[in-house]
């Protein structure tokens, strides 16, 4: 239906005719009997009120403004993300960052590496003579202090034993009769010493009665004095005698003492030979394992070739390498946690090398309990306590540390990283200390940061 203003719409048409209906029907109800003309029968049987669709029209009024509602929300929230995004310089999807919260509390300043255990006391055995090795024990095997582990069969260290020990005791024996010897030299001396004593006396008496002869004049002068020569002679030849005896006496003791150095040195050779061997049987020198076998079952074996290995299971240490940077940081007894087997074992550090090798400095971590199972040339990690602090503002360590230098990070505040310049302090293998830049209760992204390009401002989205 058309009218001059245009195309009239139907349903606006539907609803004119319900209404004149409606109005029709109100009207035949009020006043029948003037509507209706005589002799002709009502039509009111046929006629039905028709009610407005008022709910219908709630209804979809209801769903019109929840459908506004919905718009208008939607409209907010991409004007929101249009904003964000607006105002920042790069977009990264959330789930490739990870975020950690920064924080205030104790500080533990460590380092870490990975370590190897090894024997603080774990002697190698040598072959003391070239010969036959005959292995008692096998690599693996427990053994105890003085337990026989390998013999060696040497023919010619025991020859040269029996030849030695015999040439001592030819030099014993030697010896024995040179003392009888010089005892009696030493004898002679002292008689003839004593003997000279006696011709003394003798000359002394013959010049006593000399003199009293010639005091009486019975004697001549000549034979006075020739008494008396004869006491002066005894008397040199004592003298003599007596020094003679001493300085033989002296001579045989020298020679005496040379033939007791000759029997010392021999008794020292032979000792030493005796000693190789003993050494011939190898015996254990610790309680612990036998390690590396270095020859096989009967193979024939030089001087001084190495033999076995005997790993002291109760000296085990763990060695470790960290950076040069540390070698200050670093001292002699502080606290270190190994990790070995799914447990933790506290030690200390037990040695620090004074030399930097490869850029690398070595220590030890002597263990405060040795583990079960534990053995020598396994890996292990160990975490060296370097300082602890309370009070400390800190957040989680991540890729962020190196990407920045820890000079910035990015602190994420309604969906947007920010990037802000921070200071950092002491790092740990977990935690990073916050100086300046931060406070507590930032969100921090801590995971590597290479993605947002150095971007001031970056959006985070879903």
């Amino acid at each position: 239906m058309e009218c001059g203003l245009g195309t009239i719409p139907a349903n606006v048409m539907l609803v004119s005719r319900i209404q004149a209906s409606d109005m029709s029907i109100a009207t035949l109800k009020r006043t029948p009997d003037k509507i209706a003309a005589p002799g002709m029968r009502s039509t009111d049987g046929q006629d039905r009120v028709v009610e407005q669709a008022t709910g219908w029209r709630h209804d979809r009024r209801v769903r019109i403004a929840a459908a506004v509602a919905l718009l208008v929300l939607g409209a907010a929230v991409l004007a929101g993300f249009l904003k964000g995004w607006a105002s920042s310089d790069a977009t990264v999807a959330l789930e490739r960052v990870r975020l950690a919260t920064v924080t205030r509390g104790e500080f533990l300043s460590d380092v870490a590496a990975q370590a190897t255990v090894v024997a603080a006391v774990s002697p190698t055995l040598y072959a003391p003579a070239a010969g036959t090795v005959t292995l008692d024990r096998n690599a693996g095997d427990t053994v105890r202090k003085g337990d026989l582990l390998a013999t060696i069969e040497s023919p010619g260290l025991k020859n040269e034993f029996e030849r030695e020990r015999a040439t001592l005791e030819s030099l014993v024996v030697d010896l024995r009769r040179q003392e009888i010897e010089v005892r009696r030299k030493i004898l002679q001396s002292q008689q003839n010493a004593d003997l000279a004593g006696v011709a003394i006396r003798a000359a002394e008496r013959e010049f006593a009665r000399a003199r009293t002869a010639w005091d009486q004049r019975v004697i001549s002068q000549r034979d006075f004095q020739r008494a008396q020569d004869e006491l002066d002679e005894a008397k040199l030849t004592h003298h003599h005698a007596v020094e003679t005896a001493g300085l033989e006496k002296e001579g045989l003791e020298f020679e005496l003492q040379t033939r007791r150095l000759q029997r010392d040195r021999q008794q020292l050779l032979v000792e030493d030979l005796g000693r190789r061997v003993g050494e011939l049987a190898v015996k254990s020198p610790v309680d612990g394992m036998v390690g590396n076998l270095a020859v096989t079952q009967k193979a024939a074996v030089q001087q001084d070739a190495a033999l076995l290995t005997v790993v002291d299971l109760s000296a085990l240490e763990i060695e470790f390498r960290v950076a040069e940077t540390y070698a200050g940081t670093i001292g002699v007894g502080m606290q270190a946690d190994v990790s070995y087997g799914g447990k933790t074992y506290a030690g200390e550090v037990s040695t620090i090398s004074p030399e930097v090798r490869q850029g690398e400095v070595t220590g030890r971590v002597r263990l405060r309990e040795i583990p079960a199972g534990l053995r020598q040339n396994q890996r292990v990690a160990v975490r060296i306590l370097l300082d602890r602090r309370d009070n400390v503002l800190k957040v989680e360590r991540g890729g962020f540390y190196e990407a920045g230098g820890g000079a910035t990070a990015y602190v994420v505040k309604d969906g947007v990283a920010e990037q802000r310049p921070i200071r950092t302090g002491a790092v740990s293998v977990r935690e990073i200390e916050i100086i300046d830049g931060l406070a507590a209760g930032d969100q921090v992204v801590i995971s590597d940061t290479e993605d947002f390009k150095n971007a001031p401002r970056v959006l985070l989205a879903d």
